[in-house]
């Protein structure tokens, strides 16, 4: 009997170990699976954080756009009569614009546009400021060279009179009022995406029996950093007042 306790006491303390060992590991279990949930946990607050961030951030960039895009600015008037998708036909009143010559592959790297802006900027015989408005008009020449571009003169300034340019570079024209069939698009213009939707404006207005001028218009309302996709440009061409629209509606 004596002889068999060693052998008892053996096995308490290989049992007693092994308990130790379970126990230490399921502590360990515990403690690993602590820390991961507290990990999963601090990652979903960064998330959290850094999504809340970029929300705020892409809420500043939206109204920083919306103070300084075409939203900010006084829009030339003009009445709907008919609406087909992408094209319009509408009617304007006339309007002044201050106008100079432009090549309109350049986009306003001729210079063109930094007349205009000094124009408005307090360049004039009152050296008197004048809100920028939208749309800017560029317009081609009929040989295709040369054309001209326009700002649109607020209403206020044209009932208290358009001052006078001092540079002979820039002149102030009436573009008279009247029917205008004008598709819209978006994107950055170019001489080649302007001349693919005249053409399909000019199929619009063909189809419809309508009788357009020879000339057309382009018309953007952003500024220059503003992003393709966001851009607003349009075509116009002046037609045929004596057409009934109404029966296009």
């Amino acid at each position: 009997m004596a002889s068999g306790r060693p052998v008892l006491t053996v096995l308490s303390r290989q049992k007693i170990c092994s308990q130790i060992s379970s126990n230490v590991y399921n502590k360990n279990v515990k403690v690993i699976d602590l820390l991961r949930r507290r990990t999963t946990v601090t990652r979903k607050k960064r998330q959290m954080t850094w999504l809340a961030v970029g929300g705020v951030l892409a809420i500043g960039i939206w109204l920083g756009w919306k103070v300084t895009s075409r939203n900010a600015y006084e829009s030339a008037e003009y009445k709907v009569i008919v609406t087909d998708g992408a094209y319009e036909i509408r009617e304007y009143p006339d309007l002044m614009l201050a106008r100079t010559l432009s090549q309109f592959e350049s986009q306003g790297e001729d210079g063109s546009f930094m007349r205009l802006f000094g124009f408005i900027s307090g360049k004039n015989e009152q050296e008197q400021k004048i809100a920028m408005t939208v749309p800017v008009f560029m317009e081609q020449d009929s040989s295709g060279n040369d054309g001209s571009m326009g700002f649109v003169m607020p209403e206020i300034v044209v009932r208290d009179g358009v001052p006078t340019p001092i540079s002979g570079a820039v002149r102030i024209d009436e573009r008279p009022g009247g029917h205008f069939a004008v598709i819209r698009f978006e994107g950055r213009l170019s001489e080649s995406v302007v001349s693919g939707k005249e053409a399909e404006l000019r199929q619009w207005v063909e189809a419809r029996g309508l009788t357009a001028d020879f000339d057309a218009e382009t018309a953007g309302y952003d500024p220059p950093w503003t992003p393709g996709l966001f851009r607003r440009n349009e075509v116009l061409i002046r037609i045929d007042e004596t057409h009934n629209t109404n029966s296009l509606l």
